[in-house]
């Protein structure tokens, strides 16, 4: 009985720590992940957390939403750019947060 509740709770704190734990106590993220599954689980994370679906945002705008995480926010924005997570608009002018096709 005590162990059907305890493994959905144990998943949740897996889940939680995946990301969870990258984070200071004051929302800061304490450094981007070096293994790139986890970088990836962050990545994600941001994109969800700190991007709107259909929205362009300028260089200085997904600066500013990176740099409230964490200092190196042109790695940040590297990373999201590699992953696929956010896009370039056609003209290079702007940024905007890739749709998926799930």
């Amino acid at each position: 009985m005590s162990q059907s509740t305890a493994e959905p709770q144990a998943a949740d704190r897996t889940t939680q720590r995946g990301v969870g734990d990258l984070f200071s106590s004051d929302g800061r993220l304490i450094a981007i992940p070096r293994r790139a599954a986890r970088r990836e689980q962050l990545l994600a994370h941001l994109t969800e957390t700190l991007f709107a679906r259909d929205r362009d945002y300028t260089e200085p705008e997904v600066n500013d939403a990176l740099r409230a995480v964490h200092e190196d926010c042109s790695a940040l924005r590297r990373y999201l750019i590699t992953s696929g997570l956010l896009t370039r608009t056609r003209d290079g002018s702007s940024y905007r947060r890739a749709t998926t096709t799930s």
